[in-house]
């Protein structure tokens, strides 16, 4: 069983690897804004990381899979995403902005499943959902912390030194990865190639699928939408522009750390549908919301409900990919999959969204983004199934006062 010391470890390496991949967030929107790329030509820019990402993402899984050594695959991707801030902080001009965004989006489609991989094995199958809770509070907890941090220093320091700090956050990522000690394969994981399933079969469950077209169609109404608000206050205002950034992060990570935990548990004792539903309704809500306010101000306010669908797709995605794929050998290739249709959904959503807004305008574009919202929930209320199986759910019925810590 895992240490202790182990779990700690795991939990401040979410909380750092948050830190770090904060600063590609909106910092990048407002940072190249700041120097005269148009909303169009920042849409370009990031969709190549998602794209890179995207193509990265199944033979990452498949690596993560192969790789007796987790720790080593999250480190070589940790360094490379200091690099990419590095490289960001030196010139925001065309090629060092693309070649960045590439190798962070073949950096983070290694981490997710290192990730996702060093916590199975740590945990075990019944324990995950309240690890992957966990995961989620610490990952929200630190990207509050550097949300408001960044925001002080692109506020009263410059927009390069965001990129400056992201680098020197990779050190103590790598310091708390280095003390989580090795573990075996999760209970449940089959560990010789005889007892594990043909990709073939897993690409023909209908769970997979179904649930691959919602994640798909969650990114495209999710990921351009808060880069467009970040670009639209950078536009109308000339002060506290990144302070109001800032804010946008941390309140949704707040509402993330209240919420995982309860996310795990119930996911538990309830099924996956029921808050797949209640996360991704807050999509089209949000996006609404955003198309019809005037003042930047309330930006932060309405992120609250960018935090409830973070919450519930940070826990479902690992959660679900253990469902259908954790005893089969291939966890990470499935999430690998789903990172995928991510990528897609976030290639297409700024893409369009910088497209609609360019012509049309930004309120066009965040009803552009509603509608995909509206469909996505939809389609997890229609036809996906519920993943968590009857011998789980009748474990969990019968245990369920023990779930709470």
């Amino acid at each position: 069983m895992a240490t202790l010391r182990s779990l700690r470890a795991l939990d401040w390496l979410n909380f750092f690897l948050a830190n770090v991949q904060t600063g590609f967030g909106p910092f990048i929107a407002s940072y190249l804004t700041t120097n005269k790329w148009t909303q169009g030509e920042i849409g370009i820019a990031l969709s190549v990381g998602t794209a890179t990402a995207m193509l990265s993402q199944v033979p990452a899984g498949a690596l993560i899979d192969a790789l007796r050594n987790k720790k080593a695959a999250g480190a070589a991707a940790i360094l490379a995403i200091a690099a990419c801030a590095l490289l960001l902080a030196a010139s925001p001009t065309l090629i060092p902005v693309f070649a960045a965004e590439v190798f962070h989006g073949f950096a983070s489609c290694m981490l997710t499943p290192a990730i996702a991989a060093i916590s199975f094995g740590l945990v075990g199958r019944h324990a995950l959902g309240d690890r992957l809770g966990r995961n989620a509070r610490f990952a929200s907890i630190g990207s509050a912390v550097a949300a408001g941090l960044m925001g002080a220093v692109g506020e009263y320091s410059s927009a390069r030194g965001v990129f400056w700090l992201t680098a020197g956050l990779t050190l103590p990522a790598l310091l708390a990865l280095s003390l989580i000690e090795p573990v075996g394969d999760a209970p449940g994981m089959p560990t010789s190639p005889e007892k594990r399933g043909s990709m073939s079969e897993l690409l023909r469950d209908k769970r997979v699928l179904i649930f691959a077209a919602c994640i798909a169609l969650f990114h495209l109404s999710n990921a351009a939408m808060l880069n467009l608000a970040a670009g639209e206050v950078t536009t109308h205002m000339s002060d506290n522009v990144q302070l109001i950034i800032a804010a946008c992060i941390i309140v949704p990570q707040i509402v993330v750390a209240a919420l995982s935990p309860w996310v795990g548990r119930s996911a538990q004792r309830w099924g996956r549908r029921p808050l797949l539903i209640f996360g991704f309704a807050a999509l089209p809500v949000r996006a609404l919301l955003l198309a019809s306010i005037s003042s930047p101000y309330l930006l932060a306010p309405i992120q609250a409900f960018d935090g409830i669908s973070a919450a519930v797709f940070g826990v479902m995605l690992p959660l679900i990919a253990a469902d259908v794929a954790g005893g089969k050998g291939h966890y990470n290739l499935c999430i690998g999959l789903f990172g995928l249709t991510a990528g897609i959904g976030a290639t297409l959503s700024t893409l369009v969204a910088g497209f609609v807004a360019d012509r049309f305008g930004n309120t066009a574009s965040f009803l552009c983004l509603a509608a995909a919202g509206a469909l996505a929930v939809f389609l997890v209320w229609a036809a996906l199934p519920e993943t968590r199986d009857a011998a789980e759910a009748d474990s969990e019925g019968e245990g369920a006062p023990s779930a709470s810590p």
